[in-house]
């Protein structure tokens, strides 16, 4: 029997297109399954893994801090990014205003709860402003909750913005009448921004916390990871834990776009004032300092630090997101 060539057969329309086309694309798929297999795994879809730390990551907010108002986070867009590389990230729910004691006792809580629902042993605590003393006061009473502490943005040593108020005689009817403003104004907060209605509220507790005189019984009482020097590092680790901390050091950062700006730049004036130095607008550079300091010159302010106000910040320094997500996968690196 005669054969005809491929070729000879096409060109005289013998054999079906459509057959030849069948013959390629099975030769194409026995190749990419046998001799050249993983030739074409870069089309897959492949799971980014990049911030799955062993233990579930935990953000707590500061003074007036919330959940969510009107769709806007206050840790805008950072835990969506989180969780897209693989962490487990919840997101604490505290008063808007009251003592690092009481928002820490509030967050031990939620904790013992989540470690009730998951089974987590532990957790990585990230705390922004008042958050970093809300989480060190975690550390210190349940170590058994922590493998990380992580401040950003928090004044251990006092803010300069809370040492001008309590210049406002104690007890004064000035006093009284502004903190009784301030509360209801937190307490707004809570109900709308997606924390307990429920949750009291002290701002003079608040203001106690965040001023110099606070900070320094808050510190005789929990010292671990505070510097011993004016602007140096605490201990990186203590009881299992370790610690870390990193801020900005600028104020406007994005002026056209953000009319929080003014704000920062005022809030470091009366810093500067009050004799504390270089600060992000509301805490101090170097008051910032706990445990390791990753950094503390980001081109950021106090907002800036939680990608407010809605990722308006320095289109010139590295995004917030991008810190948190290094820095989950710096947590990640050292197995927790």
């Amino acid at each position: 029997m005669t054969t005809t060539p491929v070729s000879t057969a096409l060109n005289h329309g013998k054999f079906p297109r459509k057959a030849l086309a069948g013959i390629c694309f099975g030769a194409v798929l026995a190749l990419s399954s046998q001799a050249h297999a993983g030739l074409f795994d870069w089309l897959r879809p492949k799971k980014d893994d990049y911030t799955q730390t062993r233990y579930p990551i935990v953000l707590a907010h500061g003074l007036f801090g919330f959940s969510n108002i009107a769709g806007i986070d206050y840790w805008h867009g950072i835990p969506n990014e989180l969780r897209k590389s693989g962490a487990q990230v919840y997101i604490g729910s505290t008063s808007a205003a009251n003592s690092n004691e009481v928002l820490g006792e509030q967050l031990i809580e939620q904790l013992d709860d989540w470690a009730a629902s998951s089974g987590a042993q532990k957790f990585n605590l990230i705390g922004h402003s008042q958050g970093g003393g809300t989480i060190r006061y975690v550390a210190a009473v349940r170590p058994d909750l922590v493998a990380s502490v992580t401040t950003i943005g928090s004044s251990h040593k006092g803010s300069g913005v809370a040492d001008a108020l309590t210049l406002i005689p104690e007890g004064s009817l000035i006093q009284t009448a502004i903190s009784e403003v301030v509360n209801v104004f937190a307490r707004i907060i809570n109900l709308i921004g997606g924390n307990s209605a429920n949750r009291p509220q002290q701002s003079l507790a608040a203001l106690g916390s965040l001023s110099s005189k606070g900070a320094e019984d808050f510190n005789r009482r929990f010292p671990l990871g505070i510097p011993t020097t004016a602007c140096g590092e605490g201990v990186y680790q203590a009881n299992g834990m370790r610690f870390y901390s990193w801020t900005g050091d600028a104020t406007a950062t994005a002026l056209i776009r953000d009319p929080s700006d003014s704000g920062m730049i005022s809030g470091a004036v009366v810093n500067k004032l009050m004799g504390k130095g270089d600060s992000d607008g509301m805490a101090p550079v170097c008051g910032a300092h706990f445990g390791k300091v990753i950094r503390d010159n980001y081109h950021m302010n106090h907002l800036d630090e939680v990608n407010q106000i809605v990722g308006a910040t320095n289109m010139f320094e590295t995004s917030p997101i991008t810190l948190y997500r290094a820095h989950a996968n710096r947590l990640k690196n050292e197995g927790l």
